[in-house]
């Protein structure tokens, strides 16, 4: 049979049924013969896998996936079910993930041949130039009704595979000889004990190996010598999803969702899935009748009985959706293909399986935090204000800390260091290795955080990757780790003199002083060394910009824009506002700074009401004379009205400034132009259409010479003064969300 296929599970089923063998041998590592049981609980719901890992390097690790149409799943739950012995057989998992040791490789590729695809061999021999579609046609599609001889089909593929074998040996596949050498030996074994009343359900490929006669032996003599590793087996759930071919799993398949709906529909299954598909359309607010349902599956058998398919496949039910309810378009079929084809089912297993005691305790806060891992990927708001938010936040920070990427941090309705937090959540199979690694860290999510920041801040290297440990810890409530984070952090501060350094570390700083409030984290020892830091990048930052070329002011200008912002997050401090406005100042004044910097310093100090408009306006002149050189003056333009948000607006409101920057562009040599014009197009392009519309337009119309905007302009929105009456309509709104109390005594 192969892997997963709803026609190989019930041809599968059938042949037992009417064998009724006394011991079924499973194609599997013998390793989780022991859990084999907990394949009837009631908890256990495919699709799910065995997980082997390596005690010692919980990173080696390998998956067998099962799904409800996996014909090994069918196998073990037929032989649980009617009292039969049931034992994996394959290669153990032992030697299995000690294969990765270079020790024992494949041997030499020119001694294996090709390798080669078996089924796609056989497609090709009988006309077929898609493997698939000759696999269902002759083995899934025909599945629905079982053969008067259930064995018949697996006899017919069995001839067909051992002409394959004997024309092309291993073809290719050279570790396939060990594992074949194990199962025959299993299959001897069984043999002794149960007599002929033993069933193997193996891969195709194997059936002529375990048919071929060979000595005990030569067997024994491929298995010697193989290498080892301690190995750990549990189940784990699984998804649809993973089982697809695309995912990189070597046994997937195309279309899990549409396997799986063939196996578990008792009768038309043309019908019942273009009622699927109707149903999601639906949901996603498309027009589908009922009649579209019936044209569709009328159309689905027309091109079946065209192309000589016994049932309309995966390819005809496609077209026929595309064409009757999709209106030939592939977009919405992409949602199909995405939620139905595939599909994110998500496997359960029992509470009771064996696990890691993180693995443990991480379920246990799952279902305390009511936060169920899921394959489909959604959105979370957290509001931090919430006890049980609150934790929601510390579980996936932490995890986050320990390598398990369960959750993203996004944008959301909510800005960094207030009290709400927007996560993307997506439980990927994988993740349970991630889990079992991290495991040697501790044996609870808390405990496991804490050692590995403790380990992370005494191997840190660099000043900001202490910063970001300590604004890791207090996302993660790690309270018993940043004792020893800020000892480290103090220590690097002290020997770091750096200012590029210095200004990458303090904005983790300066938020983690933002969330340890809202947290209600004591953080002043955090606060003492944020201060230190904005001290020394205030002394050296001067300095440190001068003589840069063009990467690294740009770099600098980088860190500039983050230490403004951080130094916006530290508590209120007088002094030092005023100590940084003067080194915005001491940049805007000094020749040997780079353009970009000097502008964006210039940009800043306006910004914050530091630097009136007429100021701006003379140092503009003095960056766009004719005396600067052209790329320089460029680069001043660019940190000026470049990258921050709404940094074109500034020209539109004063014409004065425009009126510079333009008279400055049509004045640059033509030989110079080309030079420049990259780091224009980068700076006008961030702007939003809407601002390049208003500023063609103010360009095209001639900027005034004399002053701000006046009321002729034309264009909606900008006056020499404030509309009062409308700007009042905004108060009941800013009432809602930041509260009257706020706007108590707030002006227009």
């Amino acid at each position: 049979m192969r892997h997963h296929g709803p026609g190989s599970a019930r041809a599968v089923r059938a042949a037992l049924e009417a064998a009724r063998p006394a011991c079924v041998l499973i194609e599997g590592p013998p390793e989780a013969d022991g859990l084999l049981a907990l394949a009837a609980d009631d908890g256990m719901r495919p699709p799910v896998a065995l997980l082997a890992h390596a005690v010692d390097d919980p990173g080696r690790a390998a998956f067998w996936p099962f799904a409800a149409f996996s014909p090994e799943w069918v196998a073990i739950r037929w032989a649980l079910a009617h009292g039969a012995a049931v034992r994996f057989i394959d290669l153990p998992a032992t030697h299995s993930l000690a294969a990765t040791d270079p020790t024992w490789g494949d041997g030499d590729e020119a001694d294996q041949g090709l390798r080669i695809d078996p089924i796609g061999e056989l497609a090709r021999t009988a006309g077929y130039d898609d493997p698939e579609r000759w696999w269902e046609d002759v083995v899934e599609l025909r599945g629905t009704t079982a053969p008067a001889d259930p064995a018949a089909p697996f006899e017919a593929l069995a001839e067909a595979m051992g002409a394959l074998r004997e024309a092309h040996g291993a073809g290719g596949h050279a570790r396939d000889l060990v594992r074949e050498a194990y199962m025959r030996l299993q299959l001897r074994a069984a043999r002794k004990e149960f007599a002929d009343a033993v069933a193997v359900v193996c891969g195709a490929w194997h059936v002529p190996a375990l048919s071929r006669r060979a000595t005990v032996g030569a067997d024994r003599a491929l298995l010697k010598g193989l290498p080892k590793v301690k190995t750990e087996m549990t189940w784990v759930p699984w998804t649809h999803r993973r089982l697809a071919r695309r995912s990189g799993y070597g046994a997937g398949i195309d279309a899990p969702g549409w396997y799986g709906h063939l196996f578990a529909a008792p009768d038309r299954p043309i019908e019942r899935w273009m009622t699927k598909v109707a149903g999601l359309l639906r949901e996603e607010d498309r027009i589908v009748s009922s009649a579209h349902v019936i044209e569709a599956v009328r159309l689905a058998e027309t091109l079946a009985a065209m192309r000589g398919r016994p049932l309309a496949g995966l390819g005809e039910t496609t077209d026929a959706v595309r064409a009757v309810m999709c209106d030939g378009s592939d977009v919405p079929l992409d949602l199909v293909r995405d939620r139905l084809v595939v599909g994110d089912v998500l496997g359960e297993v029992p509470a009771d399986a064996p696990a890691v005691p993180l693995q443990r305790d991480l379920a246990r806060l799952q279902r305390g935090l009511r936060l169920k891992p899921e394959a489909e990927e959604r959105e979370l708001e957290l509001d931090l204000r919430k006890e049980n938010d609150a934790a929601r936040s510390r579980l996936l920070h932490r995890l986050r800390l320990l390598g398990v990427g369960w959750g993203e941090p996004v944008a959301g309705r909510g800005s960094t260091g207030t009290f709400r937090e927007s996560w993307r959540l997506r439980w990927e199979p994988e993740l349970h290795v991630r889990v079992a690694e991290a495991g040697v860290w501790g044996t609870t999510v808390d405990s496991a955080a804490t050692a590995k920041a403790e380990a992370r801040a005494l191997e840190a290297t660099t000043l900001a990757e202490v910063t970001a440990l300590a604004e890791h810890c207090l996302l993660g409530g790690l309270g018993e780790a940043l004792p020893v984070v800020m000892t480290a952090l103090a220590d690097r501060a002290a020997l770091d003199s750096d200012v590029g350094h210095l200004a990458q570390a303090l904005p983790a700083l300066a938020r983690s002083l933002r969330y340890g409030d809202v947290r209600a984290t004591d953080t002043a020892a955090l606060g003492e060394v944020a201060a230190g830091l904005a001290e020394r990048i205030c002394v050296g930052l001067p300095p440190a910009c001068a003589g840069l070329d063009t990467d690294a002011a740009t770099e600098m200008r980088g860190h500039l824009d983050a230490v403004h912002g951080a130094l916006g997050l530290l508590p209120e401090s007088a002094e030092r506002t005023d100590r940084w406005t003067g080194v915005l100042r001491r940049l805007v004044a000094r020749d040997s700074v780079p353009g970009i910097i000097r502008g964006r310093a210039a940009r800043l100090l306006l910004d914050e009401g530091r630097l009136d408009e007429d100021e701006a306006a003379r140092l503009m002149g003095l960056a766009l004379s004719p005396g600067t050189a052209p790329a320089d003056a460029a680069g001043w333009i660019e940190g000026f009205v470049g990258g921050a948000a709404g940094g074109g607006m500034i020209l539109v409101h004063d014409e004065r400034l425009l009126a510079l920057v333009d008279d400055w562009l049509t004045g640059v040599p033509g030989d110079t132009f080309t030079d420049v014009l990259p780091l224009l197009r980068r700076t006008f392009s961030a702007y939003e259409p809407g601002v390049r519309r208003t500023l063609g337009e103010l360009v095209a119309r001639g900027p005034s010479r004399g002053g701000p905007a006046r009321p002729d302009t034309g264009l909606a929105g900008f006056a020499a003064d404030i509309d009062e009456e409308r700007a009042d309509g905004v108060l009941p709104v800013l009432r809602l969300i930041l509260g009257h109390d706020e706007l108590q005594g707030v002006g227009r």
